[in-house]
């Protein structure tokens, strides 16, 4: 009972932690497109999506701790820890989708530029800058202690270079009259989106199409299992991830004449464990097993 107690308090505390952070986030990103929008400020809308791409992620990690706490069942074997993964490639391709509108945007507004108010402009950036310095602080207290966490940290610090670079761009355009100023500030709020964007959907997707984990190369697996005492020959070996974080495996492995099965088994479990999966079924099986077997 008391390591149960203990169990949820340590999620509980960084579940607190990101629904703040989430709160303060949310309530920006609104003030930003309205703000963007009343005021003309295309600097102003492509950091209000830099907000929606921290919101989709600190939700993706509330996810990720609340989601995984649940328990597998007869009708989801495997329990519910790909929701995250879906949701990652959701939010990644449309954050991806409006930075690209941004940036076209960005394109036709320096052929045709249109007249940016610089004050409500600077007032939200300023509220923006304000409320992920607040967000970067509750995160920070318990970021050592969960990688969910750590991530939402690191997006909430990028995303005050973005309320930062709005700033400059109102200051420019106040004491110059140059709105190109708003261009290059939406145009480099973007360059920051764009890349973390595609990476995020490349890696759901993989994750999705069960590829090998990144890290994993199927062939050195193949080579190590080989190598195990007892072990002549393995087949049909699969690396994949539900979540994008933990490793799965299934093996074949081919004994050699007189070797004890269940003891090669724990060999078999002990070199994947090593390798770093986290849960694999593994067949042991005779020479001339492989004859009854399609291999795939």
């Amino acid at each position: 009972m008391h390591d149960h107690h203990n169990h949820d308090h340590a999620h509980g505390a960084p579940r607190r932690a990101l629904a703040v952070a989430l709160a303060i986030t949310g309530t920006v990103f609104v003030a930003e497109v309205v703000g963007g929008w009343l005021s003309g400020s295309m600097a102003l809308l492509a950091d209000a999506m830099h907000m929606l791409s921290d919101a989709a992620g600190l939700i993706i990690s509330l996810l990720a701790i609340i989601v995984g706490q649940k328990a597998a069942s007869a009708t989801a074997t495997y329990g519910y820890r790909r929701v995250e993964v879906l949701a990652a490639l959701i939010n990644a391709a449309t954050v991806l989708a409006i930075s690209i509108w941004i940036v076209v945007e960005a394109v036709r507004r320096l052929r045709d530029p249109q007249p940016v108010e610089t004050g409500p402009m600077m007032v939200i950036a300023m509220i923006g800058l304000i409320a992920n310095a607040a967000s970067a602080w509750v995160l920070s207290r318990h970021r050592e202690g969960s990688i969910n966490v750590q991530g939402a940290y690191l997006h909430v610090l990028v995303d005050m270079f973005g309320s930062v670079a709005v700033l400059v761009a109102g200051a420019v355009i106040a004491w110059t009259g140059f709105t190109g100023a708003d261009v290059v500030a939406s145009l480099v709020i973007a360059a920051l989106v764009l890349p973390r964007a595609w990476q995020l959907m490349v890696r759901s997707a993989r994750v999705m199409l069960e590829h090998v984990p990144a890290g994993f190369d199927a062939d050195e697996v193949e080579r190590a299992l080989r190598q195990v005492e007892g072990a002549t020959d393995t087949h049909d070996l699969h690396l994949w991830s539900l979540d994008g974080v933990s490793v799965l495996a299934t093996v074949h492995v081919v004994a050699g004449p007189g070797v004890d099965r269940d003891q090669l088994l724990d060999r078999v479990q002990d070199t994947l464990a090593h390798l770093g999966v986290e849960h694999a079924t593994v067949q042991i099986e005779p020479p001339e097993h492989i004859g009854h077997e399609k291999v795939c």
